[in-house]
């Protein structure tokens, strides 16, 4: 099978953006600026992927064509919009990936979007208490987060008090943050704010407060893929290594909660098809939805066993300096965390990285990167692992 590469992007600010007011608008500040950082004419795109999760922060629930708008070179290309919940970004990446690996297509692009500031918090909670299954959890108060603090509250159960944890995963993200000029929220919070209670940092449910919890944000991001032979002629190239996309159930009642099996399974399958292990990864962007989420996923990719992903936090493994650094874009705790966005946000920002262009956020050392996306709780699970095409 041909796989497919990266080879051009782009990424709008994270956060509350006024000089975009919908969906359109955001769609219109990436797509044809990733086109030209590919070197491509607009007529060259073959196919079109938006990642919109939507699900009620929108009237506008047919994203397909928007991007023709402002790209007028797309029409009369196909053009889909792909959703699967939190992880709706990644899903239209792997769309993307599998149309250039099929053949049917020279170039793709991929745009994921997502507008969620003008609603209020209650709102946004309830919009994404979509992601969960409703029959179960949708009387779940405060919202999505609601869902993660239930997790919370199971995790500490089994394993001790984890706040020391959460509070080292949300200060280093912040502190990451500070470097990412796309971020929503640019801010050194420090662990000592990030691990107390206070007016600025309530608990908003179970043992999550304020700062374990990602950022209802605007955004976009966009990615040029191509087949890997022609992405070898262009001026930069990211290749899938591995691609891995597993489903689990919806209902938390038919699973472990505390462990996020399907993104375990995913990493493993990725890791056992790139011939690596997790040492071998320069970075990781993963899905910090909220803190918890960070915590367990360290267990899930591997970094420690069960019950002990609070070491990873707690001893500096996972700082831009540590074993192995995880969200050295500040993740979805301080860049922002626009639904439909997030994937392929997390794509452009590791071939950023991969390419040696991420600027403040830049790795000394970014061989190969690890990207774990998930939808809901952790019930949609994409893994990729890409590396530079060398000359």
């Amino acid at each position: 099978m041909t796989e497919a590469a990266i080879v051009g992007w782009a990424h709008s600010p994270f956060g509350k953006l006024h000089d975009a007011p919908d969906v359109e608008s955001l769609i219109e500040m990436v797509a044809a600026q990733a086109i030209a950082d590919a070197g491509i004419q607009q007529d060259e795109v073959d196919g079109v992927f938006v990642g919109v999760f939507n699900a009620g922060f929108s009237k506008q629930d047919f994203p397909s064509s928007l991007a023709m708008h402002s790209v007028p070179g797309l029409r009369f290309k196909p053009a889909t919009r792909v959703e699967n919940a939190c992880a709706s970004g990644a899903a239209a990446v792997f769309q993307a990936r599998d149309f250039i690996a099929a053949g049917r297509g020279r170039f793709a692009l991929v745009v994921g979007a997502e507008k969620m500031t003008h609603t209020t918090s209650a709102v946004a909670g309830d919009v994404l208490l979509g992601a969960s299954y409703r029959k179960e959890e949708g009387d779940i108060p405060a919202g999505f987060a609601g869902a993660f603090g239930r997790i919370a509250q199971m995790y500490f159960q089994k394993y001790g008090d984890q706040s020391d944890a959460l509070a080292a995963i949300a200060a280093k993200n912040h502190k990451n943050g500070v470097d990412n000029p796309y971020a929503q929220m640019r801010k050194d919070l420090g662990f000592d704010f990030c691990r107390n209670e206070s007016e600025k940092n309530p608990f908003v449910a179970g043992p999550l407060k304020r700062t374990d919890c990602s950022l209802i944000s605007d955004g976009a991001a966009a990615l040029i893929l191509t087949d890997e032979e022609t992405a070898k002629s262009m001026k930069k190239a990211i290749r899938w290594r591995a691609a891995v996309h597993l489903n689990d159930y919806l209902p938390l009642s038919r699973r472990d909660p505390t462990h996020f099996e399907a993104g375990a399974q995913a990493w493993a399958r990725a890791l056992e098809i790139a011939d690596l292990k997790l040492d071998d990864l320069s970075f990781v962007e993963t899905h910090d939805c909220f803190t918890i989420a960070e915590l367990i996923e360290y267990e899930a990719m591997g970094l420690t066993p069960q019950g002990q992903g609070a070491r990873a936090a707690l001893e500096g493994w996972t700082q831009a300096d540590g074993r192995l650094p995880v969200n050295r874009s500040g993740g979805l705790k301080a860049k922002g965390h626009p639904v439909g966005a997030t994937g392929v946000s997390m794509h452009v920002i590791s071939a950023m990285q991969l390419a040696g262009e991420a600027g403040d956020m830049q790795l000394p050392k970014a061989d190969v990167a690890g990207v774990f996306n998930m939808g809901g709780a952790a019930v949609a699970n994409y893994v990729s692992i890409l590396e530079p095409i060398r000359a």
